[in-house]
């Protein structure tokens, strides 16, 4: 028993113990400077030189203390992943010894080369300046690795003109849009202590876990993080007995680490558990305002693969990296709350919260109503292309889930109705106040692609690999669009309340066709969906084109989120993502299939016909035999017919100049070709004598663990 009180007693002190965060910051900074720098994340004030060098001075000796000898500005390109370079801490004083320095200048800014990263345009490759800023409002954090212990600096990452090279810059920038139309928003209904609105995000984060000497086996998910090839072995996940299963001691061990790297970064991982697919698990973590969030999952990521290879695991990202299998996606639980503690989505008692939530609440609604095509391009990437659609994830098609009771109260006030609550008061907004609506009052529906869970709205089509930054962009700019345009209402009408029932009315009136409570799975709901004009986009590389369209392009620059050169970049650098990533699978299906798979067939065709041959001199039965020869002889031809098909289509796609054309080459034609050629194969595999195969199975890698 002691053992345990000490073990959750230190919990606590380890929380944290490594983020220079609000408690870290109120214990060593002067009280003066600690307000000030709260003015500063709060939006308040600008950050002065004066207070960046006393803050930069308490974070280098917390930093020294922990044993960190370098700094590194943290961000986030548009490669998907985070990128650092290291600073360390000495400087020379000329009599051959040196002091640790680190000055306010070098907190706020840095100049790491951007060469390299994409830009789509924004600048030539020759032009090798971008500027890191310092993020106030992301606590910084100590990395520990073979290096030693380094000070991340959580920083945006623009070009020498300004323009947004990373993830982190758009989103700050939504949140500061929604914020801001928001407000205006709160002020006409009467709030007067609300001063700011912050978009919070919830992420659920799914993972795989396979041996870590299988996936260094796998050329194919050493590199691409999937498997080109692969045959479903006699069991996969029918008897659903993984679901919430024990969890193993060898990732139970796992777990323990990874909760404890997490908790030192400050970072509230709250639930685990087995997922639906074997050896697929997910983590959840605790609720942070957007940026915060979203660098917390960057670094989830990071933390999973480090600690699954310290336990002989390897921690597969990818959105379906075994075919056939349930694949990983990450619930973005969104919500918008104000700086004085109240939750914008929480239904209230009172009929002024009550014409608040409905009115937040419909703006969300029509949001994703008008901008269904623009979300869905958000939670795209090449890997999202394999589960969308797919009776295991989302449908492509973008619609909202509400439940019974909201959808009545909605439809009713759309259509002028007495609202009727369960019971039986009629209720009237600014009369009488909504019934309770708590979470558990309709069942959930895992089929919808955006549903609302009692005082959030869940997307649950995000990619598992990627950032959940962009999204949330698209997310938070769309409904500050919305909510935009229901001040502009509110300030001009005399009567406010009236003026928001109405606006509620004919805002849901008009959008609700994006609400549906059914079955997002049914073959019946694509038609349905179809006839209400819901796009349903199940490629990617189809709805990229939309970030640059004149709509998004008047949406973004109205509410300076994004300018139209930074757009058509991202369009540029996401068809050529998704060309490149095509573009390597492919290559390494072919040496897969081309130098081990197929010789591995010929060496055991060649075999069979000596056995055959042995079998006809020792005049014994060879039907069997020769049957096996037939079928395998069969497969090998398709195989290579296949095979050559891919690779003159591969060639066509990679003479293709225009990125457009190239991406939806390698889409229409290679993709296509890829998965002619893995029929073969695997039909292949599944015949193949097991010591033939050259590479560890799906059986191996899901049940031999």
């Amino acid at each position: 028993m002691s053992d345990t009180v000490e073990t959750v007693s230190g919990v606590p002190a380890l929380f944290g113990s490594n983020t220079f965060n609000d408690a870290t910051q109120r214990q060593r900074l002067p009280k003066s400077i600690y307000k000030e720098l709260k003015q500063v994340q709060a939006g308040k004030k600008k950050l002065t030189p004066e207070v960046a060098e006393v803050v930069a001075n308490a974070l280098k000796d917390w930093a020294l203390e922990k044993g960190a000898t370098h700094y590194t500005h943290w961000f986030q390109p548009l490669t998907g992943i985070t990128a650092e370079k290291h600073d360390s801490f000495i400087s020379p004083v000329g009599d051959g010894t040196v002091i640790m320095e680190f000055s306010g200048k070098e907190l706020t800014q840095g100049e790491p080369d951007a060469s390299s990263f994409p830009s789509g345009g924004l600048r030539a490759t020759f032009e090798a300046r971008g500027y890191t800023a310092w993020d106030t409002s992301s606590p910084a954090f100590l990395k520990t690795d073979a290096t030693g212990v380094t000070l991340c600096i959580p920083t945006a990452f623009v070009g020498y003109h300004g323009q947004a090279l990373d993830k982190k810059t758009a989103l700050l920038r939504s949140m500061e849009a929604l914020s801001v139309q928001a407000v205006r928003v709160l002020k006409t209904l009467g709030n007067t202590t609300s001063t700011r609105v912050v978009t919070t995000v919830g992420p659920e984060q799914e993972y795989f876990l396979i041996d870590e000497q299988y996936f260094n086996d796998r050329p194919d998910l050493l590199l691409t993080g999937r498997t080109v090839v692969g045959a479903l072995p006699a069991k996969g996940q029918e008897l659903e007995d993984h679901y919430f299963g024990a969890i193993p001691d060898n990732v139970a061990g796992f777990m323990r680490e990874f909760n404890e790297e997490l908790w030192k970064l400050g970072i509230t991982a709250k639930t685990q558990h087995n997922e639906v697919a074997p050896h697929q698990y997910e983590i959840a973590v605790i609720f942070d305002t957007s940026n915060v969030s979203a660098d917390q999952n960057q670094l989830v990521m990071e933390t999973l693969r480090k600690v699954a290879s310290r336990h002989g695991l390897a921690g597969l990202l990818h959105e379906k990296p075994f075919a056939g299998v349930n694949g990983s996606g990450k619930h973005n639980n969104w919500s918008m709350g104000t700086d004085d503690g109240k939750n914008l989505l929480d239904p209230g008692k009172n009929p002024q919260d009550n014409a608040q939530f409905l009115l937040f609440a419909a703006a969300v609604v029509e949001a994703v109503d008008d901008n269904a095509l623009l979300l869905r391009t958000a939670a795209g990437n090449p890997g999202n292309d394999h589960r969308l659609g797919a009776n295991e994830a989302p449908p492509a098609i973008i619609s909202i889930f509400l439940g019974s009771q909201m959808s009545e109260i909605l439809d009713a006030i759309a259509d002028g109705k007495e609202i009727k609550v369960k019971e039986g008061v009629k209720l009237e907004l600014g009369h009488n106040s909504l019934p309770d609506l708590p979470k558990d009052l309709t069942d959930r529906n895992r089929t919808s692609p955006f549903a609302f869970t009692g005082n959030k709205f869940e997307f649950r089509m995000v990619p598992a690999g990627d950032s959940i930054s962009g999204p949330n962009v698209v997310l938070n700019t769309v409904v500050a669009d919305v909510l935009s345009k229901f001040a502009d209402r509110l300030e001009k009408a005399s009567d406010k309340l009236a003026e928001t029932k109405k606006i509620i009315a004919e805002s849901y009136k008009a959008h609700r066709k994006v609400v549906f409570n059914g079955n997002g799975y049914s073959p019946d709901w694509e038609v349905e969906a179809a006839k209400r004009g819901l796009p349903n986009v199940k490629a990617w590389v189809d709805c990229i084109p939309e970030y640059a369209s004149q709509k998004s392009i008047a949406l973004f620059t109205k509410h300076k989120v994004f300018s139209e050169e930074e757009l058509h970049s991202r369009v540029e650098i996401y068809l050529e993502k998704y060309a490149k990533t095509i573009n390597i699978e492919a290559g390494v299906m072919v040496e897969m299939v081309k130098k081990n798979i197929l010789p591995a067939a010929l060496e055991w065709l060649t075999g069979l016909t000596g056995t055959i041959e042995t079998l006809k001199s020792a005049k014994l039965p060879t039907s069997g035999a020769e049957k096996q020869l037939k079928e395998g002889g069969a497969l090998v031809e398709k195989s290579y017919g296949a095979l050559d098909a891919l690779e003159a289509k591969l060639a066509k796609a990679r003479g293709t100049d225009d990125v457009h054309a190239k991406a939806q080459s390698f889409r229409k034609d290679v993709f296509a070709a890829m998965g002619d050629l893995r029929k073969e194969v695997d039909a292949l595999e599944r015949i193949l004598p097991a010591e033939f195969y050259p590479y560890p199975t799906y059986e191996d890698m899901l049940f031999r663990f």
